[in-house]
């Protein structure tokens, strides 16, 4: 068995992916908009450039994604995409990249658990912790 994480979008699926892959180094593996689909001629043509499904790596996580309606779109509550680094510079830079245009829920600071760790949500709508690990005692 294995568990994915589905992301949903509203309207920005694509450009939300290709910028984890430039800033983050996720890799795309698929991405498919309603127009291109087998049966793009049943699609609604307002949504025909809107992701369908999409497929990216980030590190060893497989994560999916779709556009859905603006209007039934709303950011991720009390759900966290956590993302563990090696380093606490590259804990601050993922930090202030992902926060730009986003909402801060914990500014990246040090605490018992990690060198760094902060909590935010990014301007896609997609929440996350960033955290550098402190070693197990």
């Amino acid at each position: 068995m294995k568990l994915h994480t589905y992301l949903n979008y509203g309207g920005n699926c694509a450009e939300a992916l290709r910028f984890y892959e430039k800033h983050l180094g996720a890799k795309i593996l698929m991405m498919m908009t309603y127009g291109q689909n087998p049966e793009a001629a049943k699609a609604n043509p307002e949504s025909q450039n809107s992701i369908l499904y999409a497929r990216m790596t980030i590190g060893e996580t497989d994560i999916m994604g779709s556009d859905v309606p603006k209007e039934r779109f709303q950011p991720m509550r009390s759900v966290y995409l956590s993302l563990s680094v090696g380093s606490t510079d590259e804990a601050e830079r993922i930090h202030k990249l992902l926060s730009e245009g986003g909402e801060i829920f914990m500014p990246m600071q040090e605490t018992f658990f990690a060198f760094r760790f902060s909590m935010l949500r990014d301007k896609f709508g997609t929440s996350w912790m960033v955290i550098h690990e402190r070693p197990a005692p």
